[in-house]
Parts: structure tokens; C-alpha cells; sequence
């Protein structure tokens, strides 16, 4: 197992190496002192621990470059700064530790992302094999939960947009949304959205490989955290 460090401050590289062969002493550490430095290795990396603040390249732009050729790896930020959190989300990051490093916190999120790591990538989310039947007119018509990309009341209907299809008929948002799953989360009143489709979003508007969704301000700090547990699931 390859765990790496990227940092500007030699001291938090010593203090993070310490704290993982605690807990892993087999796990190989590699150390990056850059966001350049780390982007022109051509290692194998299973764990990454990036901090965000470095000067030149910081973290969240090394991530977004990262993740063009690795979505497997598992990242983990490390930041002074809390508020950057959301942001570390687009970049499917695993989790976050916030400056000063807490031990049990920096215990547990390694641990589970090792369990991550070691787990087999066999489970299908249970969207991805669902499906509901919708009545519209006396037409039955099985839609697949995984192929919806969002769905929208309007004119009392509840319509189901796919990549290549809309569907309209009579019913419940609220009905969808318990057949849909936890792999889609109610933004608003008036939409539902599929993780999976998600390409960005703010606190205002998701933003989705076909339309958009409204956000309700204060749906926005649950929107993000079910996102990252989502995430996690998928990395």
C-alpha cells in the first residue's frame, strides 16, 4: 500500500508519515513538496493526503489535474481551512482533516479509507437495478432509477428527465423520492437529483450532464454532505 504526502511544510509530512506507520508500518510513504512535484510523478498512489494552501499549484487545482488520469486513488485533503471543504467535494475527495491534525479524527478517516481501499468494487448501487413503473394515460412504462437524471414537479406533473428521454405523468415527487434511493437527494421543493449526474453545483443550482436543478439555501449543507458520503461510495 502507497501512501502519499503533499505538502509545503516539512514538519506536517513528518507528523502525518508518524501517525499512518503507527497504524499501517508495512504502507510505503512518498513524499511531495509540490503540487507540480506530485503531478510529474508517475508512482502508483493508493492514498493521498493533499493539502489544499501550498504555494505555486495549490491542492484543489493539483486534484482536479489528478483526477484526469486516476479516479480510483483515495484523497484525502488536509487544510487550516475549513470553508474550502465544499469545494473538495468536485474532485470526489474521500474526506477531510482540518489543521491542527486531531489524532482520533486522523485515526478514523484512515482507517475507513484503507477499508475503502481494500474493499472490492462490486457492489451496484440499488438505483442502478431499480426501477419504477409509471402510469401515464394507461401506459405502463418501466423507467430504470439510475437512468434519471433529475426529476421536476411542473403543472402538477412530476417529470422524469433521462439523458435522451422525458416522461410526464401524474403522482408524487415524494413516492420517487423513497423509490429512488439515497444515490439521489430532494434539492428542493420541486427536484430531485441523481448524484451520478451531478458535474457541479453551487448553493443556488445544480448543475447536471442534462438541464438543472434548483437548490434551496438551506438544503445546501445536507446536499454536500450526502454528496461526499455518495462519493465515497464510488471512489
Amino acid at each position: 500500500m502507497r501512501i502519499a504526502i503533499c505538502d509545503d511544510e516539512s514538519n506536517i509530512w513528518e507528523l502525518i508519515a508518524s501517525k499512518v506507520l503507527k497504524q499501517y508500518p508495512e504502507a510505503e510513504i512518498v513524499f511531495f513538496s509540490s503540487g507540480e512535484e506530485l503531478l510529474l510523478s508517475d508512482k502508483n498512489i493508493d492514498i493521498l493526503f493533499l493539502d489544499i494552501q501550498m504555494s505555486g499549484k495549490n491542492g484543489m487545482e493539483t486534484a482536479r489535474e489528478l483526477r484526469k488520469k486516476d479516479k480510483s486513488m483515495v484523497l484525502i485533503f488536509v487544510t487550516a481551512v475549513e470553508e474550502y471543504v465544499f469545494q473538495a467535494f468536485d474532485v470526489g475527495a474521500f474526506n477531510y482533516i482540518v489543521k491542527p491534525i486531531d489524532a482520533t479524527k486522523f485515526e478514523d478517516v484512515l482507517r475507513r479509507a484503507v477499508d475503502e481501499l481494500c474493499s472490492k468494487d462490486t457492489d451496484v448501487p440499488e438505483s442502478e437495478t431499480n426501477y419504477v413503473m409509471i402510469n401515464n394515460g394507461g401506459v405502463h412504462t418501466k423507467v430504470m432509477i439510475g437512468d434519471i437524471v433529475y426529476a421536476e414537479v411542473f403543472n402538477r406533473k412530476v417529470v422524469i428527465h433521462k439523458l435522451n428521454e422525458t416522461i410526464e405523468y401524474y403522482g408524487k415527487m415524494s413516492d420517487l423520492e423513497a423509490a429512488a434511493g439515497d444515490s439521489f437527494f430532494r434539492t428542493h421543493r420541486a427536484y430531485l437529483v441523481n448524484f451520478k449526474y451531478v458535474e457541479k453545483y453551487d448553493a443556488t443550482t445544480i448543475y447536471l450532464e442534462k438541464g438543472t436543478a434548483l437548490m434551496a439555501k438551506q438544503k445546501y449543507p445536507e446536499f454536500v454532505k450526502k454528496y461526499m458520503k455518495y462519493n465515497q461510495r464510488r471512489i
